[in-house]
Parts: C-alpha cells; structure tokens; sequence
C-alpha cells in the first residue's frame, strides 16, 4: 500500500493533508535540521510523513529546486513592486522613526 506524503495542490506543495509547506521542510533540511527537531516545529506532522516528504525530495530534487528558485524570485518580485506601490508611505514612515529617534 502506497502512501502519498507530498501533494500538489493548485501549484504548492504541500505535505499530505496538512498546509505545511515541502519549502518550509526543505529549507530546514538544507540548514541540517534534524528531523526530530522538524516534528517538534510542526507538530501537526508525524516522523513518517516527515521523513516522507524529504523522500519525496531527494527523489525529485531537481525539479523541488526549480520549484524553489521560482518561488524565491516570484517574492523578490512581489516585495519590490510592493516597495514601489508604497514608496510614499514607507518613505513616510522613515521620516516617522527617524523624528522619534531625534535625542531631546
């Protein structure tokens, strides 16, 4: 009997049928995390399916960091038109902190 332990739901994958995220699980791997310490940090996943999940990517690691690269440069994006759109109220909040910063 065959266990799915990693699931692409609407292009994110996601471990099992939780909303955990495989990024969330690789990124700790790739910082030597135990797997022990994953299931303390997610506790809403067992050893299996941890384990299964980092299974599935050494098994499609080419592919997972594709995925990965991708999504690091759809945020890069995203955080620098958000920068952009809300220049003038980050441009604002600067002014904000550096007044409260002024020694009286």
């Amino acid at each position: 009997m065959s266990k799915e332990y990693v699931k692409n739901i609407e292009g994110v994958y996601r471990v099992g049928d939780t909303r955990v995220s495989l990024d969330s699980l690789v990124y700790l791997f790739r910082e030597g995390m135990s797997v022990e310490s994953m299931v303390e940090s997610y506790p809403v996943l067992s050893l299996e399916q941890v384990h299964g999940a980092l299974a599935f990517y050494l098994a499609n690691q080419r592919e997972i960091d594709a995925y990965l690269a991708d999504g690091q440069c759809a945020a890069e994006s995203q955080h620098q038109q958000s920068r952009q759109t809300n220049a003038n109220l980050i441009a604002k909040l600067q002014r904000a902190r550096n007044a409260s910063q002024i020694p009286s």
